[in-house]
């Protein structure tokens, strides 16, 4: 396996240099503008969406907006938020959390633009279902002979969706704190995930629809009563953030300005692993929304990366900075050591059931994605069959390392930014034609 971990190690570094970071935050930044900063405008409007004010059992589409951005955020709002966190914090110090603040921030304009796109440009599949997703509006969007670019976000997806650090971060937890061999976790998953799934969409927005809702709540109140219990101690954490990420001669030539650089790219690169904004995976859930106006479904994908990163992602760091813990191998260990530390005899037990959670739901939002990818490539019978290269696959990802886990899916979540951003930039005049003419149409 020496070779593998080699492979993705080298993979990752290619991948994941400063052309990709600029591309995420510069991308970001323009879709901000050019939309007249609607994500930050509008959020009242999204909200009365969200509560169904204006659903339709006529429009198009599998699954309602709450269950679109439910399921969204089960795949988003997860490990990475808790276990993700610890390893920003490992490899980047305090300032990489800042960095992943500015890129929650503007990630809510890239979610608007690309998820918008994902309803304004839906292809109906074999059996006239409406399917959105990058490669749809890559493909429809921009004609066939940008196809190439559909078929590299596909076939980097089917990799990437893979719900590889989910299983490998519980797995790990569930070894070292209470003696379950990696193994036999990796088992459970396949049996219990395996059920779910192969129910479809439909199934996976029933079940997020319960879930992300009950594990937020619980995570973030138990994140909450820490915070505040070590309230004193938040100023000087916070600034600590701000000061490590621009402060002192981080910005200076030779081995500070390599230091500046990596906080850059680890805050942005735990950013995007957290709330996918720019990625492509977000659009295909919110592609299967019932709604015939795309710019409904893009304010309420806008919604998830300020929920996942800049206030959940937030909460974490805030507890693992407070609580003072050493870091360790894996990040969830890291973060589980932190809860226990403030919550003595509780904390651990609190936050593995959070973690059952959350790393269970995003299993089930994934393999949507992964299928969804392989049937576009595939067709709908053949693409169906990787369902089981998703199950089985769980089963490996629990025993491998954290480290090369992480490598695989940082190198394919790079592959798919570049077709998402390229087709969402070229396509970016049409959703600010279509979001004008709606909000003249609401009178907004």
């Amino acid at each position: 396996m020496a070779w593998f971990d080699a492979f993705w190690a080298a993979a990752v570094d290619l991948a994941w240099g400063l052309p990709l970071v600029f591309l995420l935050v510069g991308a970001g930044i323009y879709f901000t503008f050019a939309g007249r900063f609607l994500p930050f405008r509008a959020v009242g409007h999204a909200l009365a969406i969200l509560r169904g004010k204006y659903d339709s059992p006529d429009d198009p589409g599998e699954i309602s907006h709450f269950r679109a951005l439910t399921s969204a955020l089960s795949a988003t709002i997860g490990m990475g938020n808790i276990s993700g966190v610890a390893i920003a914090v490992t490899m980047g110090g305090p300032g990489a959390i800042f960095w992943m603040w500015v890129a929650g921030l503007v990630g809510m304009s890239t979610k608007f633009f690309t998820c918008t796109l994902a309803i304004l440009y839906r292809k109906k599949d074999e059996f006239g279902v409406e399917q959105g997703g990058p490669m749809y509006f890559i493909e429809v969007g921009l004609g066939k002979y940008f196809k190439p670019l559909a078929i590299m976000f596909a076939i980097c997806g089917m990799v990437g969706c893979l719900a590889l650090f989910q299983v490998n971060q519980l797995a790990g937890l569930m070894d070292n704190d209470y003696g379950i061999s990696r193994g036999i976790t990796g088992t459970v998953c396949m049996i219990l995930v395996g059920v779910v799934i192969l129910g479809g969409i439909v199934r996976v927005g029933q079940v997020t629809s319960k879930i992300v809702p009950a594990m937020v709540i619980l995570y973030v109140g138990a994140a909450l009563y820490i915070i505040l219990s070590n309230f004193a101690q938040i100023p000087g954490i916070l600034l600590s953030i701000v000061t490590s990420a621009f402060g002192g001669k981080a910005l200076i030539g030779g081995a500070t300005g390599v230091v500046f650089k990596e906080v850059l790219i680890t805050g942005i690169r735990r950013a995007a692993f957290s709330n996918e904004a720019g990625i492509g995976t977000a659009p295909m859930a919110h592609g299967a929304a019932k709604t015939k106006e795309p710019v409904r479904e893009g304010l309420i994908a806008m919604l998830g990366p300020f929920l996942d990163t800049n206030i959940i992602c937030t909460m974490t760091a805030l507890v693992i900075l407070s609580t003072g813990v050493p870091a360790a191998d894996d990040g969830v260990i890291m973060t589980v050591s932190a809860f226990e530390h403030a919550i003595p005899g509780v904390g651990r037990y609190i936050l593995t059931l959070a973690i059952i959670m959350f790393s269970i739901s995003t299993m089930f939002s994934y393999s949507y994605y992964s299928l969804k990818c392989s049937r576009y490539l595939f067709g709908h019978k053949f693409g169906s069959y990787y369902v089981y290269v998703y199950i089985i696959t769980l089963f490996f990802a629990a025993i491998w390392s954290q480290d090369t886990v992480i490598n695989i899916l940082d190198t394919s979540f790079a592959l798919m930014a570049i077709p998402t951003l390229v087709g969402t930039l070229l396509l970016s005049r049409k959703v600010v034609a279509v979001t004008k003419d709606y909000f003249q149409r609401m009178g907004l």
